[in-house]
């Protein structure tokens, strides 16, 4: 069974509303992929200089896996789906991680 759109959103929202933690994984890889941990949960990030484009990849703790090929064949990624604020608190997060490094 794989992840659904709406399923990464709310965990992405939580993230963004402070409800879940998120914190980074491992060493910085690509400048434009950011791995990140919320609550066992395991999100590849498209990041694009400081704006959040996509989520690459997901894999939840019990090991359900979706990719952006996945979201784009149904239509909604689900970075997507979040409001404006919750896009500028996800951002506000990357870049603090950015800046510990």
């Amino acid at each position: 069974m794989s992840l659904g759109t709406r399923e990464i959103y709310q965990l992405l929202r939580d993230a963004a509303l402070e409800v879940r933690p998120m914190r980074p994984v491992g060493e910085p890889g690509e400048a434009a992929l950011v791995s990140v941990d919320i609550e066992g949960w395991h999100l590849t990030l498209e990041v694009d200089g400081t704006h959040l484009r996509h989520c690459q990849h997901c894999r939840s703790p019990d090991g359900r896996q979706a990719s952006h090929d996945h979201w784009q064949r149904y239509g909604t990624d689900p970075v997507s789906l979040l409001s404006t604020w919750e896009l500028a608190q996800i951002e506000r997060l990357l870049a603090g991680f950015r800046s510990v490094a």
